[in-house]
């Protein structure tokens, strides 16, 4: 099940009800035409069985919850009508035996698409082109429809784990899906083990990392550090962070307080050279999965210290989700020139209405950081990455034309201005930012 699913308080504090006349038809039919970037989606594999590379830290290998998922990811009329626009299938409750079929039709259909599966599903969700994040493209993943994000959070923790995983139970599971991957890392750049300098480190392993992956494709590195620690990354002397590798490196432990020091180091160190690189940097911000997520430790505002960085200039930011639930925070912080934010997941979790509400200041602060994106993927029975992409999306083009024929209405932008956003969200920010023709 995807992060989003997994959440165990749903955001405690609703906002009132924003109410929304129906949108402008004329903005309507010009949103629909727009070929869509999609920002942020876990795209699975043909082989959905077998794909564990969906995701880095996957919350379907969390301790099972009793809690249900939140409302609107529960069997409605949205799953209804993607079945039936994706199998001719007519569900009429969720029942078991209906999920059960329409996971034979999921498999059914990548096994008759092949390859083209992506552009089937994309096609009728009326999207060009999608970020997928994962830790390894799967081979039938090919630009220019499907780019690759790769991640980065097993490079920050090169250390002995043993404190982060003792917490709680969910960074148990989420601390060792790390060290997989930093093993992996590892052994890409030639290595058994971690190298005796930290130097080394960064020069063999960070960075050896991030330019493989370049190489292969990626438009950008995502960051999950929020499941793992809180967002306040800070300056750090070279020095400490040295000595604190040197420590561990040499049969000691590093102390809490010195291993965060190395974190930061090391985070700032792969923003750098995905700077140089010309890589974006994207980081989950806002609300999580699991029973354990410390929401306080996700807020978008404790990454200042690094969004205000002069050395990481360079370095464009994308702050997924438009951290949940405190989005008027991100709307200050797309005002710096290197700071994006996308709407990914909240298409999901809120209805259309809400969704326009959120996102009417940021779209009144700094529209040309805006970006569309779904965060669709594995959500559950009967809920993979192709149903989700086209709901996300139906909500999202509904989302859009309600709050700009509201700003129209008003008298806050042109029906003309209103178009010019609704492309730049939808795909020219996009494709601006990753160079996508």
């Amino acid at each position: 099940m995807n992060r989003a699913c997994r959440i165990v308080i749903f955001f405690c504090t609703m906002t009132a009800p924003w109410p929304a006349q129906e949108p402008d038809p004329e903005i309507v039919s010009y949103i629909n035409s727009i070929k869509a970037i999609d920002n942020h989606a876990h795209v699975t594999a043909l082989d959905r069985e077998h794909d564990k590379g969906y995701d880095q830290l996957r919350c379907d290998g969390l301790p099972s919850s009793s809690a249900p998922p939140p409302a609107n990811l529960r069997f409605a009329l949205d799953q209804q009508a993607v079945y039936r626009t994706l199998y001719g299938f007519d569900a009429e409750a969720g029942s078991d035996a209906e999920i059960k079929k329409v996971t034979e039709m999921q498999t059914a259909a990548r096994r008759e698409h092949g390859a083209d599966f992506y552009a089937w599903v994309m096609e009728k969700a009326g999207i060009e082109t999608v970020l997928a994040n994962r830790t390894t493209m799967a081979p039938e993943m090919k630009p220019p429809r499907v780019r690759w994000v790769a991640y980065e959070d097993a490079l920050l923790f090169p250390l002995d784990n043993s404190q982060q995983k003792a917490v709680n139970p969910d960074r148990r599971v989420f601390f060792g899906y790390a060290e997989d991957l930093l093993h992996t890392y590892l052994q890409d750049a030639g290595m058994s083990h971690l190298p005796i300098t930290l130097d080394i480190y960064v020069g063999k392993v960070v960075h050896a990392t991030l330019q493989k992956q370049k190489s292969a494709g990626a438009v950008a590195v995502k960051f999950e550090a929020a499941y793992l620690r809180p967002l306040d990354f800070a300056p750090a002397s070279k020095d400490e962070a040295a000595r604190a590798y040197a420590k561990y490196a040499s049969g000691g432990n590093a102390s809490s307080a010195e291993y965060k020091i190395l974190q930061d180091f090391l985070f700032k160190q792969i923003a750098l050279e995905a700077g140089r690189l010309g890589l974006a940097v994207h980081f989950h911000t806002g609300s999580g999965c699991g029973e354990f997520f410390d929401d306080a430790g996700a807020d978008a505002m404790l990454l200042s210290p690094m969004l205000n960085d002069p050395d990481l200039r360079k370095t464009n930011f994308v702050l997924l989700h438009a951290n949940p639930p405190r989005e008027r925070n991100v709307s200050m912080l797309i005002a710096k020139p290197n700071v994006y934010t996308d709407m990914s997941v909240l298409e999901l979790l809120w209805s259309p209405a809400e969704l326009a509400r959120q996102l009417r200041p940021l779209l009144q602060i700094m529209p040309e950081h805006v970006m569309f994106g779904t965060d669709a993927g594995p959500f559950g029975p009967g809920l993979d990455w192709e149903e989700t992409t086209i709901i996300g999306t139906q909500h999202a083009r509904r989302a859009l034309a309600i709050v700009l024929s509201e700003m129209v209405r008003e008298g806050t932008i042109t029906r003309d201005r209103a178009k010019e956003i609704a492309e730049q969200v939808l795909r020219r920010n996009a494709a601006q930012l990753y160079g996508i023709n």
